[in-house]
């Protein structure tokens, strides 16, 4: 899977002063090509955190492939086991030393803040030619302004889990907009079930990623300083949405990694959920060898009022670190390793890259024989191409503190944007930059 559990957030505390809204000027050192090739191979470095677990493509592996097929570009690939805040900061002191490996991997929502920092090169220049084959949405969330610092690995679009056995025994179809949610619930809360669960440990990526899909962009920048607007019209309708569900108390108000979530999916209580693709990979699990195994299916997340779009929640990619000397093999090979799709779907991935991945034994049995990755790459496609995050957005996790008081009753669900606005806002101006009024 490709979870913020596996690849968590971390806030950096760092202020960074007298620079414009997109940050440095990181420019990209020259490929160095000709200069190596009476030297020999040009060696480059990879740090991932991929899981490498069992029946997976070991990582060594793919590269093995890559080395044989390409004895001008040697690459090593080394796997960190800690946190990912503990990778981050090892970035952060292997740069400043001269030290680090060129390629690394880091999730979406930290690539703002390293780039501002100045641990990751601008390759624009080289990745400009492979842009094509990878969802726009992800291509996106590896650019800071005009700046392209690597190229997307996994993606994290949210789908709709539903219940089909269950769904039809309610005569309910799958829901195509948020209207159709609504109405569904009300018909399954009455049979004492829910097509939702509201998850306020996961707010702050769930959210947005909704917010996302209802067509909002919480980053921009005016002029030099940076924009904020997390309570724009999509907000406001994502707000509107879940208000309603928890004040008629139909849906399933409980912690996405708490124990009564995964009680009310054995016990048939929850029958749907807006979830991150990546939860296909282990989302029923408990149910394997229950009569309820087989009768689960994904679909594409229901219309948030952009029409076939959907919103960011969770993914990585991997970036070119500061000080590569050369940037243009680096990407070479990662352009090769993150369109290997069968391979990172090995991996637990929802890749990025275009084309779709064979779906495994797992999840034909656990998803009723679906197609489940085809399913999974058409959302990575209906990415918003728009949504990016900003400097410091890995630190916004107020909102889940507030979504936490929401359940309890002490707040409104349009308080939780309002947390994200004023916390992001926050946030920016501690790193030192200019943020519009």
């Amino acid at each position: 899977m490709t979870s913020r559990k596996r690849f968590a957030r971390s806030a950096i505390a760092v202020t960074v002063t007298a620079i414009s809204a997109f940050g440095l000027a990181a420019c990209s050192a020259g490929s160095g090509a000709d200069e190596s090739a009476a030297e020999g191979p040009v060696e480059i470095a990879y740090l991932h955190r991929l899981p490498d677990g069992e029946g997976m493509t070991p990582v060594s592996e793919i590269v093995e492939r890559w080395n044989e097929e390409h004895p001008d570009i040697r690459v090593t690939a080394t796997k960190f086991d800690g946190a990912a805040s503990d990778m981050i900061l090892k970035l952060e002191t292997d740069v400043k030393a001269g030290s680090a490996p060129c390629l690394a991997q880091v999730g979406y929502s930290e690539v703002p803040q390293l780039y501002v920092k100045g641990l990751l090169e601008d390759v624009a220049g080289e990745a400009e030619q492979y842009a094509g084959d990878f969802s726009a949405g992800a291509y996106g969330m590896m650019k800071v302004g005009d700046a392209v610092v690597g190229l997307p690995q996994d993606t994290g679009p949210l789908v709709y889990f539903y219940n089909e056995a269950e769904f039809e025994k309610l005569g309910l179809d799958v829901p195509a907009t948020l209207a159709d949610v609504t109405a569904d619930s009300a018909v399954a809360a009455a049979a004492g079930k829910y097509v939702t669960a509201f998850t306020p440990d996961e707010a702050l990526n769930w959210l947005s990623a909704q917010s996302a899909a209802a067509g909002d962009t919480w980053f921009s920048t005016e002029g030099d300083a940076w924009s904020v607007d997390a309570e724009g019209e999509g907000s406001q309708a994502v707000s509107a949405f879940w208000q309603q569900l928890l004040d008629t108390k139909q849906t399933l108000a409980t912690e996405r990694w708490g124990e009564a979530f995964t009680k009310a999916l054995n016990d048939g209580a929850l029958i749907g959920h807006i979830g991150a693709a990546w939860e296909a990979g282990f989302l029923l699990d408990s149910l394997d060898g229950t009569p309820a195994e087989g009768q689960w299916r994904v679909a594409q997340l229901p219309d948030f009022g952009a029409g076939e779009m959907t919103g960011p929640d969770g993914g990585s990619g991997v970036a070119v670190t500061k000080g590569c000397e050369h940037p243009a093999e680096a990407m070479e090979f990662n352009a090769w390793f993150n369109t290997q799709i069968d391979d990172l779907a090995s991996q637990g991935l929802v890749v990025a890259a275009a084309g779709t991945p064979e779906t495994s034994e797992k999840m034909l049995r656990q998803f009723g024989g679906q197609d489940v990755l085809a399913e999974l790459a058409t959302a990575s496609a209906n990415l918003s191409p728009t949504f990016s995050y900003a400097p410091g957005f890995a630190s916004l996790t107020k909102m889940n503190e507030t979504a936490a008081e929401v359940v309890a009753g002490s707040a409104e669900v349009a308080d939780i944007f309002a947390t994200g606005q004023s916390s992001a806002v926050a946030a920016l101006e501690d790193l030192g930059l200019p943020v519009a009024e």
